[in-house]
C-alpha cells in the first residue's frame, strides 16, 4: 500500500458549497482511501526564507492506496478542482 498527501491550493475560481464538500467528504470516506486531512491555519517561517511561501496550500488530505489512479478517480469530485482550482498529489516515501 503506498501513501499520497494532497496538498490543496486556495485558488478555486468559484466557490464552492457545503452540500458539494459533504457529498465529497461522503464519497471519500466510502472510497476506504481517505485516511484523514485538515485545513491549515495560521503558519509562521522558520530559518532563512529561501524558498517560496506555502501561503497558496490552504488544507491537506491523507490517502492509502495500491493504484495512484483510485485516488486520482476520486478526486474528479473534490469542490477545490470541480470549482476550478488545484491541488498537488504526491507520493510519500517509504523510510
Amino acid at each position: 500500500m503506498k501513501q499520497y498527501i494532497l496538498f490543496i491550493h486556495g485558488n478555486a475560481k468559484t466557490q464552492s458549497t457545503a452540500e458539494e464538500w459533504e457529498t465529497f467528504f461522503c464519497a471519500a470516506r466510502a472510497s476506504g482511501l481517505f485516511n484523514g486531512g485538515s485545513a491549515i491555519g495560521e503558519r509562521c517561517m522558520l530559518g532563512e526564507p529561501s524558498a517560496p511561501s506555502s501561503d497558496h496550500i490552504v488544507g491537506y488530505m491523507r490517502f492509502d492506496a495500491e493504484n495512484k489512479q483510485q485516488i486520482v478517480d476520486l478526486l474528479k469530485q473534490h469542490p477545490v478542482l470541480v470549482h476550478g482550482g488545484s491541488a498537488e498529489l504526491c507520493e510519500m516515501p517509504k523510510t
